[in-house]
Formats: structure tokens, C-alpha cells, sequence
């Protein structure tokens, strides 16, 4: 049976090993940390509050669930998926808007902002929701070696209905004039690593995976798909070295023949890297590395951001298991992101509240309250300047839920940044999302799941296809575990 090593027990190496395991192989995953997860990783405080330390939106459902049904399994097996209602809400500087589960209600929402936007918005996903169908059922399961991957007739007939050519907010600002809904619109874009203008209108896509088909919570939190993937992989056979640095990718003949692990040579008939791909070149020697330096600094990366995980010892009122703090300027903010690449004057935020809906997740009577702050990568993230933002962004909480003094009600306290996501999980530049999904950094035009010049080496995750998120690294790390049957 041939050997094949994992590096990175993220959502990517998670679905890499089993795929790999289900096809015949002797599977080992190495994760420097001690459990799996990577940026999904899971934090237990001793007053007894549980946070998820990255992901929150469970988007795309139908995604997550293909993945569980190749294995003969569904998420009810493992976990209970909890649709929020509402979906989420959105701070702005006069109201507060909530998105309602019903899509039929979120018609009338629109509508009673902005006249005939019902209609609107109907035919916005009505063309989102073809998107989707050709995007995650044609795009995303490419290797992606070549653009006649994409010859296919279904493809091709609707080339255009794809909306390929068109930036996002012009795409968005067709339907809707009003900057309220424009921003509703947009924000899922800012994950995508880039400016909406920067964006393909194909990622409209986003708006109807999570907008119509609904944003989800598994009870226990977002952890629990982490612990189901593991799972599942294991139940194949894979086997889990924690604690387990890869410390060189050793070649001879242009074959991997073993890694470097914690001091020790182990041997291996191939290898997939769900690891930062950056940080996985370097365990290379120069000259058998896909991309130089100068390659990846001329790269679009997604943002950082600034986190903080916080335990309150009472309950906020007015508060959702998510809200989007957008009492600033969106696009001030985007520009500081992109184009300054500066600290934010006046931050959009946001807040995720996981014990307004799950009392397991913080002691009885208090609150488990995640921030996070879009910033631009390798920015200066001391610890003073992280107080600061902090205090900003508290104020602003106060005003919401009509609480004072929130800062003395903090009884845990723990803020992770751009110097951490180097630290932690050698990102390049601190990036927290990956790369962005721009046009020219998209399909066969993103960095290759595949070593050029080392023929048993592969590479998976949100530095590679299909990009960034957690159901689009699942199938990355399915695609990179069908392409060891290629060699």
C-alpha cells in the first residue's frame, strides 16, 4: 500500500486525507499543533468559554453536505445544523437591519427600503443561483492545469450569464441604488480578499449560498465540522500526528522520498500540502519551488484581520449571534484595506454572539462575544494599537445594546492579529483569508494544486483552487487527493 503524508490538518488536509484513505492509500496527516483544525481551530478558557477561533459563517450548506454524503454519512450524524433566523443583522448609522431567514421576507425587506427592489432582488438571485449551480457543480471541482477544463457545453452556453467581465459593485449598483442594500450586497465580497470593484459579478454566487439558502450554526460551534471531518477520516484508516513539524520536503530525482518531521526522516510515495503554500515552498529546496519571492509579493492577498475573543460575566441585550457593524463608511474603510494598506480610521466590524444561541458555549448568564476587524496585511500590530481598536469598537457595542461600561465586564480577554497569523500558521504577510478572487488571480490563473518540477508533490487549500472559504478548501482538498491517482 502506498504512503501518502498530509501536511496541515485543516478543513483542506482534513478532506484531502479522507478522500485519500477511501481510494486505497496509507494516510498521515502532521499538524504542528496540538489538534486539528488549523485556522478552525477550537479555544476552551478555565472560566469555561468555548470559541471558535476562526470560521463563524456556516454558508453553503449543500456543499458541506456533499462532502459527508461521499462517505456515507450525513452532518445529522455528527452534529445538529441550526438555521438563524435572522440570518444576521447590519448596524448602520440611523437603523438596524435584520436579514430574516425567509427569503420571501427579506423581498419585503428590500422593498420597503428602496421601492421595486422586491422584483429586483428576485431576478438578482434568480441569476446568483444559476451562478451557483454552474460555479460549484462546474468551476470549483477543476484541477485546474488548463482553461479546456472548461470546455464544456454547459459552460460555454451561458459564458455570458456568468458575468465573468463584470466588477461586483457595478454588477450590484444595476439592481440596487440604495447604499444600505448596496452594502448587503457587498460585504460577503470582503472575504473574497478584494474590493467589490475588484471582484467578478460571478461571485454574486455568495450572495444566493448564503442569503437564500441560509446561514446556519452547528450546535456546539463550528468546531464540531472540524471534529466530523476528523472523524470521518479516521473512521478511512488516516492516521494523526499532532505536534508534528514538517521541517523539510526532501527530493531525489524530482520525487518527493520523505519529510522532515520533528528532527526524523520519514518516507513517503507522495505528499499533499494543505499548509500555507508560501511556507510549504520554503520547506523546498530553491529549485524545485513552483513560485519565486518576487511571484508571490506581486500577488492580490486577501485581508488580515484583528480578533478578539471576549467572555462578558452578563448578557448583552440587542444582540444577534451575528451582526455587521456598519455605522462608518464601507467603502473608506475597503479603501484603507486595499489602497492605503493603513490601520483603519473609522472601522467597520464584525460581531459574533454564539450564546444567543448556544447556552454550551459560555458559563450560565454570561456572553461569548467574538470581534473581528478587516485590516490590511503586514501592518504593525502592537498590542497598544490593538487596545485601541478595541475600545472603539466597545463603544460602539454600548450604543447597540444601550450596555455601559462593558470593559470592566470583561472577565476573559485574548486579541489575535497579523504578527499571530504569521506565527501560528506561517501566512504570508499575515493574511488571514488566502488570496483574493480577482479575475486575473481566478481558475487556472491561480497558483497550481501541483509541484511544475516534483511530480509526487500536491498542494491544497485557499492558496490555491478553488479559493478561499471552508466549503471551497474542502474541495480543494478533494481535488488535490484526485490527482494522486495521476501519477
Amino acid at each position: 500500500m502506498k504512503k501518502v503524508a498530509i501536511i496541515g490538518a485543516g478543513f483542506s488536509g482534513l478532506s484531502a486525507a479522507a478522500y485519500a484513505a477511501k481510494m486505497g492509500y496509507e494516510v498521515h496527516v502532521f499538524e504542528a499543533h496540538s489538534s486539528a483544525g488549523g485556522r478552525a481551530r477550537k479555544m476552551i478558557t478555565p472560566e469555561g468559554f468555548v470559541f471558535d477561533m476562526g470560521p463563524s459563517w456556516y454558508w453553503m450548506p449543500d456543499v458541506i453536505e456533499n462532502y459527508f454524503k461521499d462517505f456515507g454519512v450525513q452532518t445529522k450524524d455528527f452534529y445538529e445544523l441550526i438555521a438563524l433566523n435572522p440570518q444576521f443583522e447590519i448596524v448602520f448609522k440611523s437603523n438596524t437591519i435584520q436579514i430574516p431567514k425567509s427569503f420571501e421576507e427579506l423581498k419585503m425587506v428590500f422593498e420597503n427600503i428602496e421601492p421595486g427592489t422586491a422584483n429586483k432582488l428576485d431576478s438578482f438571485m434568480q441569476s446568483a443561483k444559476l451562478k451557483y449551480q454552474i460555479g460549484m457543480n462546474e468551476f470549483v471541482n477543476k484541477p485546474c492545469y488548463n482553461w479546456f477544463e472548461f470546455m464544456k457545453l454547459k459552460i460555454i452556453k451561458h459564458i455570458f450569464s456568468l458575468n465573468l467581465f463584470t466588477n461586483f459593485k457595478t454588477y450590484v449598483g444595476q439592481y440596487f441604488k440604495n447604499e444600505k442594500l448596496q452594502a448587503i450586497m457587498e460585504f460577503p465580497v470582503i472575504f473574497l480578499g478584494a474590493a467589490p470593484n475588484k471582484i467578478p459579478a460571478l461571485y454574486s454566487l455568495m450572495n444566493y449560498g448564503g442569503l437564500v439558502l441560509g446561514t446556519h450554526y452547528p450546535k456546539g460551534g463550528f468546531y464540531k465540522l472540524v471534529q466530523a471531518m476528523q472523524n470521518i477520516a479516521e473512521q478511512q484508516g488516516v492516521t494523526f500526528h499532532f505536534d508534528s513539524n514538517v521541517q523539510k520536503i526532501n527530493i531525489k530525482k524530482n520525487r518527493v522520498t520523505s519529510l522532515k518531521v520533528n528532527n526524523a526522516d520519514i518516507e513517503f510515495d507522495s505528499v499533499i500540502a494543505s499548509s500555507d503554500y508560501y511556507h510549504t515552498e520554503t520547506l523546498l529546496d530553491i529549485q524545485y519551488r513552483n513560485y519565486t519571492e518576487a511571484y508571490w509579493k506581486s500577488k492580490t492577498f486577501a485581508p488580515s484581520c484583528l480578533i478578539f475573543y471576549l467572555g462578558f460575566n452578563e448578557k448583552l441585550p440587542n444582540l444577534k449571534h451575528h451582526t455587521l457593524f456598519f455605522d462608518s463608511d464601507f467603502d473608506t474603510h475597503i479603501h484603507d484595506i486595499y489602497e492605503d494598506k493603513k490601520w483603519p480610521i473609522n472601522p467597520l466590524f464584525y460581531l459574533c454572539c454564539p450564546s444567543k444561541t448556544d447556552d454550551t458555549v459560555a458559563p450560565k448568564n454570561c456572553e461569548n462575544v467574538f470581534l473581528l476587524m478587516p485590516i490590511a496585511n503586514n501592518l504593525n500590530d502592537e498590542e497598544a494599537l490593538r487596545e485601541h481598536y478595541l475600545k472603539n469598537m466597545i463603544l460602539r457595542i454600548e450604543k447597540q445594546t444601550g450596555s455601559h461600561n462593558l470593559l470592566s465586564k470583561i472577565i476573559y480577554k485574548k486579541s489575535y492579529c497579523v504578527n499571530d497569523f504569521k506565527n501560528d500558521y506561517k501566512a504570508y504577510g499575515g493574511n488571514a483569508y488566502g488570496l483574493a478572487n480577482t479575475l486575473n488571480q481566478t481558475a487556472v490563473l491561480k497558483p497550481k494544486i501541483y509541484n511544475k518540477k516534483v511530480g509526487n508533490l500536491f498542494y491544497a487549500g485557499q492558496l490555491t483552487v478553488p479559493g478561499p472559504g471552508v466549503p471551497p478548501s474542502i474541495i480543494s482538498g478533494k481535488i488535490a487527493a484526485s490527482l494522486l491517482n495521476r501519477i
